[in-house]
């Protein structure tokens, strides 16, 4: 057996295991929560729900509320049209956070940190930190920059230090598939530079297996509290 394989090889289930399974278990509850401006993380949470729900969750797709001023918006073509467009897509509200047992973030670097945007809603979690209501939930995160030196690692990692004051428990990607070392390999979260021609780094399945992975340890972790 190669290295590959002992990797990320997986033991076949029988019909009778995997039915059993999926009678037994509940469907996993994931909310996609993103911030984007001109689209990027947007095309990536499309993608991220795509993935969870063939893994067999539940999928709630939300956008944090934009902080920015009208006047920056109308400067931005890009920023304007693309508001625009996902007019409709609901807005993330703490209550999605009490109703998922997962999330997956998607947002784009500010200066090597995350957006306010996005910072500004997960500020708006501490209630239900202080009733402990955010513990045990699992977490994993996406993000893009303007260049591969933009910050894409330490977005996600800033995202991570507040799971961890959640007490949430993190689903990084690492190098659990192939897809890591042909998207970039950023083993924190997947990451994409953008650049005048879009997306410069081919992501679209390392987001859905990284969506996927994060099912997967949900499962888990939601079977360990039931026993």
């Amino acid at each position: 057996m190669g290295l590959f394989d002992k990797l990320f090889g997986k033991k076949k289930k029988t019909d009778s295991e995997s039915d059993s399974k999926q009678k037994e278990q509940p469907k996993v509850k994931v909310a996609v929560i993103y911030y984007s401006s001109t689209g990027t993380n947007y095309q990536l949470a499309k993608w991220a729900e795509e993935g969870a729900k063939q893994e067999g969750a539940e999928v709630k797709l939300v956008k944090v509320a934009e902080l920015a001023p009208q006047t920056a918006i109308d400067s931005n073509s890009a920023w304007k049209a693309h508001l625009e467009e996902t007019k409709d897509v609901p807005e993330a509200s703490v209550d999605d956070l009490e109703w998922a047992d997962a999330f997956i973030f998607s947002t784009p670097t500010r200066f090597g940190n995350l957006p306010s945007q996005m910072k500004q809603f997960l500020d708006t979690a501490g209630g239900l930190w202080g009733q402990g209501k955010l513990v045990n939930k699992v977490a994993s995160g996406i993000s893009s920059a303007g260049n591969p030196r933009g910050g894409q690692e330490k977005t996600v990692k800033h995202l991570y230090t507040t799971m961890m004051h959640w007490g949430a428990i993190i689903a990084a990607p690492g190098y659990t598939s192939p897809v890591a070392f042909s998207s970039g390999g950023n083993p924190y979260g997947t990451s994409v530079t953008v650049g005048d021609e879009g997306m410069q780094e081919d992501v679209q399945e390392a987001v859905k297996d990284q969506a996927k992975r994060t099912v997967t340890v949900t499962s888990m972790v939601k079977e360990g509290q039931e026993k």
